[in-house]
């Protein structure tokens, strides 16, 4: 099972490999590189990928990290709901 597979099914009220289409796995997946050097564990990390990736619009075209810019409360949300500290 994969790192990513592994974390997906550990982070709660996240998107599943099951639930997710290949759409929101590439967002969350870029989402999860752009923040490769934070420091939080990847179990939040993804959490709060997740949590944006749900907030967005399913015609968004612009990435997890773009979109956060722009919407503040949402990553401010976000970030409350994955313990991002």
């Amino acid at each position: 099972m994969g790192l990513l597979l592994m974390v997906a099914l550990l982070a709660p009220g996240c998107v599943t490999a099951q639930s997710a289409s290949s759409d929101d796995r590439r967002w969350i997946n870029q989402c999860l590189r752009d923040n490769r050097d934070a420091r939080v564990s990847q179990r939040v990390v993804h959490a709060y990928c997740s949590c944006m990736n749900d907030r967005m619009s399913n015609n968004e075209t612009r990435s997890i990290t773009q979109w956060e810019r722009a919407n503040p409360r949402a990553r401010e949300a976000c970030e409350r709901r994955s313990g991002w500290r």
